[in-house]
């Protein structure tokens, strides 16, 4: 397994590089300009200047190059200047974003415990309350339970984010005052009536996106579960004398993880990406809104850093996904 795991690695690089030369590439040819915003009396020179200072008088080549330099090299240095207290990268150039004047990874690393506590909450709790339906809906097939599981994952997965969150703001917000309508990025939790209050406007935005999470995985979940339980291992194992619950926990449990799997490894990176829309709605200061506001400010080194940091995030559980494959199916073998 681990030379799987090292061939996957040197894989993914050049997957990588060309995904950065893509996202580049997309974002050099797109229409606007980041000094549109600026003043028409700023004298022509002195907007060649900007222009200079914000490196965009270079050939993209040199540009893209600069990135990738800074992204691999100077900011791995900058995380460990601040772990161990050295100080390797204290005379290197950072990626800095052009709307907030400040280093890319500076202003995402204060964005991502906002986008966590929200949207890392509701696909742990989607997850955690999802593969526990599947299981029941799937072992009592067409009982009440199953129907009620099956009208709920239709209503979370078909209603978008965006209608629901409106629509829980005017019932428990609006009408009946139970929750804040808008999330208050600036509240420190450091007592508490400070949890409460922070679990109380938690509460809409949590259970908007893990009711979607949880309808897309328990669907998973039931189809699996489903599948396995008319396989001939699982007759052979009843006829034995097995209990119905060691077979149902022991036996199809495990195979009917590996397609889930896959399924909640790949969605382990929307927690790192926000959800743009929920968090727009509830005014969530995460990482799904600053990727909009750099995306309408023509922030370009915080677009492209964003976007790649996902692509990095999609590839590495995605890799991830494929070694547990190994430990949930015995069978399988990494040759």
């Amino acid at each position: 397994m681990l030379a799987y795991a090292l061939r996957r690695l040197l894989l993914a690089i050049p997957t990588l590089l060309v995904i950065a030369f893509v996202v580049f590439l997309i974002l050099e040819l797109a229409p606007g300009d980041p000094l549109a915003n600026q003043p028409l009396t700023i004298p022509p020179e002195v907007r060649e200047q900007m222009r200079a200072a914000l490196g965009l008088d270079q050939p993209w080549p040199t540009r893209f190059a600069l990135w990738l330099y800074q992204f691999f090299v100077v900011e791995p240095l900058v995380l460990v200047d601040r772990v161990l207290g050295t100080a390797f990268a204290a005379g290197e150039a950072r990626v800095v974003s052009w709307q907030f004047r400040s280093p890319v990874m500076d202003v995402v690393v204060q964005r991502l415990p906002q986008t966590l506590w929200v949207v890392g909450s509701a696909y742990l709790i989607g997850v955690l309350i999802a593969i526990p339906i599947g299981i029941v809906s799937a072992v009592r097939q067409y009982s009440w339970f199953d129907n009620l599981g099956t009208f709920v994952s239709m209503v979370g997965f078909s209603v978008p984010t965006f209608f629901m969150g409106v629509l829980l703001i005017v019932v428990f917000s609006v009408n009946l005052g139970w929750f804040p309508s808008i999330y208050d990025t600036q509240l420190v939790v450091d007592d508490w009536e400070s949890l409460v209050r922070q679990l109380r406007q938690m509460a809409l935005p949590v259970f908007v996106l893990a009711l979607f999470n949880a309808s897309q995985i328990s669907r998973y979940m039931r189809a699996a579960m489903l599948d396995n339980l008319g396989q001939d291992y699982v007759r052979t194992a009843r006829a034995k004398g097995m209990e119905e619950r060691a077979v149902v926990l022991r036996h199809v449990l495990r195979n009917s993880m590996i397609p889930v799997v896959t399924v909640v490894a790949l969605g382990v990176p929307t927690i790192f990406g926000g959800a743009i829309i929920t968090e727009q709605v509830f005014k969530v200061n995460g990482l799904g809104q600053l990727l909009i506001t750099a995306i309408n400010s023509n922030d370009l080194p915080m677009v492209q850093t964003l976007t790649f940091i996902f692509a990095v995030l999609i590839v590495l559980f995605n890799l991830i996904a494929d070694l547990l494959y190994g430990l949930l199916d015995p069978r399988i073998r990494y040759e």
